[in-house]
């Protein structure tokens, strides 16, 4: 995590600003309820290259796992090829726990705003860790939200690390969705055609991390972006939001709106997925806008084993490589690449450039 080095020189002419909203322990819903109507200029962003595409025939697919066929596994293979990311419907978790995730997230971020002081944190070795932009000293701007993070696999939480505004909701859907993951990625593994368990047996899904995020409502969208533009350092990401929408997907270099579709949920490959396919899935970079309306809720769910140490190397694997496919991507720890990602924070670029060979 990047942290201030003071021995530079300070580049950054926001960096005692940054400093200062970092020391409030508020987060951007501190500012929202302080009544501001002007943000911060460290929030602003530059304008993007892309332009929105106001073709309404694009959308990401939707697939419906209430009954899974070969041509199930098609379509996942279709959309990881070409889009990166789709949406499920009949995944199995219930509407009613994914309704009251929002709600226990959503309660959290209101609790007594001394309360929340208490659990904010830059640690990375908290199994909770709640703050405002992860990259708040290194990051060309920041985004309009609030997060926070908690492991919920391998290893199996204590429930004394978790608020109780969302302790339970929390637990139980971090048991729905390693469930889900193991379904998911026997089906990616038949859509690259290899045995169903190959990619659980790599321990794709084995570490599992919610990232619970909040987007207050925002006095002036057009100046500030909720997400930047990026692509998950992970291997797979399954992302609940609520009906506000925001998220957009880059396609064919148009921005994509992802429509909300009531009790889906919204699956996109990872970098990592990308590296281990050598590019036949795509890690596809997406944004969030911020909006006057909110807050908007999110809560995206990574497998990866994050920073947690593991010195599994993962390369680009031997039964997709062939003299005509050779490998693209040098090997590197889910840890390192993690580190790497962090260190380098939201500034626009992918990652996985790093480690292209």
């Amino acid at each position: 995590m990047a942290t201030i080095d003071t021995t530079k020189p300070n580049l950054d002419p926001t960096l005692n600003e940054r400093k200062a909203f970092d020391e409030t322990k508020a987060g951007v819903k501190g500012l929202v309820d302080a009544g501001i109507n002007k943000i911060p200029s460290f929030f602003h962003h530059q304008p993007d290259k892309y332009q929105k595409s106001n073709n309404t025939n694009h959308a990401i697919p939707v697939i419906d796992l209430a009954d899974i066929h070969q041509g199930t596994v098609d379509r996942i293979k279709e959309a990881c090829e070409t889009w990166g990311f789709f949406q499920i419907v009949n995944h199995g978790i219930p509407l009613s726990v994914l309704e009251e995730l929002k709600e226990g997230v959503k309660r959290f971020y209101e609790m007594d705003a001394q309360v929340k002081k208490g659990l904010y944190t830059r640690d990375q070795d908290r199994s909770f860790i709640y703050n405002s932009n992860f990259d708040i000293y290194s990051s060309p701007a920041l985004n309009w939200r609030d997060t926070f993070m908690c492991y919920l696999a391998p290893d199996t939480p204590n429930p004394q690390d978790f608020p109780i505004a969302c302790r339970d909701i929390l637990l139980e859907y971090g048991k729905q969705m390693v469930n889900l993951g193991t379904l998911l990625f026997e089906l990616l593994s038949q859509a690259l055609g290899l045995n169903p368990n190959h990619l659980k047996d790599m321990d794709c899904a084995e570490g599992l991390l919610a990232l619970c995020h909040y987007y207050p409502r925002c006095p002036e969208p057009e100046l500030t972006m909720g997400t930047t533009k990026h692509s998950d350092n992970d291997f797979l990401t399954v992302l609940l939001q609520d009906h506000i929408g925001g998220l957009q997907v880059l396609h064919q270099e148009k921005w994509i709106d992802v429509k909300p579709v009531p009790g889906a949920l919204i699956v996109n490959v990872g970098d990592l997925l990308q590296l281990i396919t050598n590019d036949k899935f795509k890690s596809v970079e997406h944004r969030v806008l911020a909006n006057r309306v909110g807050p908007r809720i999110s809560v995206a769910c990574f497998f990866s084993t994050g920073v947690r140490s593991s010195s599994k190397l993962y390369g680009p694997m031997e039964e997709l490589l062939s003299e005509e496919n050779p490998p693209k991507y040098r090997e590197t720890t889910v840890a390192e690449y993690v580190a790497y990602f962090n260190a380098k924070g939201l500034d626009g670029t992918s990652a996985l450039t790093h480690y292209r060979i």
